[in-house]
C-alpha cells in the first residue's frame, strides 16, 4: 500500500473513532467498546473495498453490508456519514425520537444499510441469503458480514456458517470481530470460543487472521478473499473491545459506557483533542 493511500486509510479511521466519541458523549452514553473495535475495519471498507453511491444508496451494482453485531452501529453511522450518505450532524440525533439513526441499524431509516439488524445471529443468515442471490444472478457483487465474537454464542451463526461454507459462496466475506469481551465479560468466561480461526477452518472457510487495528493488513486480507473462487472465506480480525483509546481498551465495563463521571469524561475529551489533531495534521504521512 502506498503511502499516500495508507495516510488517507488511518485519517478515515480517526474521524470514524472521533465521531464515535463525540456522539455517545453527546447523548451521555451508547456502546462504545465494540464499536471501537471495528473502526478500522469500517475505515478500509469504505475507504478503499466497497462499491457504493453515497448520493444513491439503492444503486443496483452496489456492494452489501450487514452488521449482524447491530449494537455497534455507531461504528456504521459513523462511516457512513465520512463518506457523504447523510451530513454528520445528524450523528448527533443518534437514539433521539424520529432519528435516522436508531440504536441499532434500520434498513428503511437510514442511508446506506441494507440490513436491520440488533437481535445477535440474526444477520449471518440473512448474509447467507443474500450471497445465494448473487450466486444465482452470476454478479460479481459482495455481502461482507460483520459478527462478533461474543454473537458466535448464537446457534443460528454455526448454522449460516454451514451453508456458506457447503455452497462456497466465497461472494459473502465473513468478518468476525474477536475482541474478547462481551456484555458479561470476557467470552473465555462466559461461553469460551477456544480458537474461531480452528472452528471456521473446520467448517470449511479459508481463514485469515490479521491485527484488528491494522489498515494495512486487513485490506490484504480483502484482497486475498477475493481472489479464493472455491472455498467460503472468513477473516479473523484480532482486536481490543474499546481500540484505539487506551482508557477505555482498559476499561473492565467498556460494552456499553455512560459518561457520568469525571474520569470518563476527562479521558474522553482528551482522546477527541488527540483524534482532532491527528485529523488536523492529515498531510502527514504516518
Amino acid at each position: 500500500m502506498e503511502n499516500k493511500e495508507r495516510t488517507k486509510l488511518k485519517i478515515l479511521s480517526a474521524k470514524i473513532r472521533l465521531d464515535i466519541l463525540k456522539m455517545l458523549k453527546h447523548i451521555g452514553y451508547g456502546h462504545l467498546g465494540g464499536s471501537l473495535s471495528i473502526v478500522e475495519l469500517m475505515s478500509v471498507l469504505y475507504g478503499k473495498h466497497l462499491r457504493y453511491d453515497a448520493a444513491n444508496p439503492d444503486w443496483e451494482e452496489r456492494d452489501m453490508v450487514v452488521l449482524s453485531k447491530g449494537h455497534c452501529g455507531p461504528a456504521w453511522y459513523s462511516a457512513l456519514a465520512n463518506v457523504g450518505f447523510f451530513d454528520k450532524e445528524e450523528l448527533y440525533t443518534l437514539n433521539a425520537g424520529g432519528t435516522r439513526l436508531p440504536s441499532h441499524p434500520d434498513r428503511l431509516k437510514t442511508p446506506g444499510v441494507d440490513m436491520t439488524s440488533g437481535s445477535l445471529g440474526q444477520g449471518t443468515s440473512v448474509a447467507a441469503g443474500i450471497a445465494s442471490g448473487f450466486h444465482m444472478d452470476r454478479s460479481q457483487r459482495y455481502v461482507y458480514l460483520i459478527c462478533g465474537d461474543g454473537e458466535l454464542n448464537e446457534g443460528q451463526c454455526w448454522e449460516a456458517f454451514q451453508y456458506i461454507a457447503h455452497y462456497r459462496l466465497h461472494h459473502c466475506i465473513v468478518i468476525i470481530d474477536v475482541n474478547k469481551k462481551q456484555l458479561d465479560g470476557f467470552t473465555r468466561d462466559v461461553m469460551n470460543p477456544f480458537c474461531i480461526a480452528k472452528k471456521m477452518e473446520a467448517f470449511g472457510f479459508h481463514v485469515q487472521q490479521v491485527k484488528g487495528n491494522d489498515e494495512e493488513a486487513i485490506s490484504r486480507a480483502i484482497d486475498q478473499a477475493k481472489c479464493i473462487q472455491d472455498q467460503a472465506v472468513c477473516i479473523v480480525l484480532d482486536s481490543i473491545k474499546g481500540q484505539g483509546v487506551p482508557y477505555f481498551e482498559a476499561l473492565a465495563d467498556n460494552h456499553s459506557v455512560k459518561f457520568d463521571n469525571e474520569a470518563i469524561l476527562s479521558a474522553t475529551d482528551q482522546a477527541i483533542a488527540d483524534l482532532e489533531e491527528f485529523v488536523e495534521r492529515g498531510d502527514v504521512c504516518v
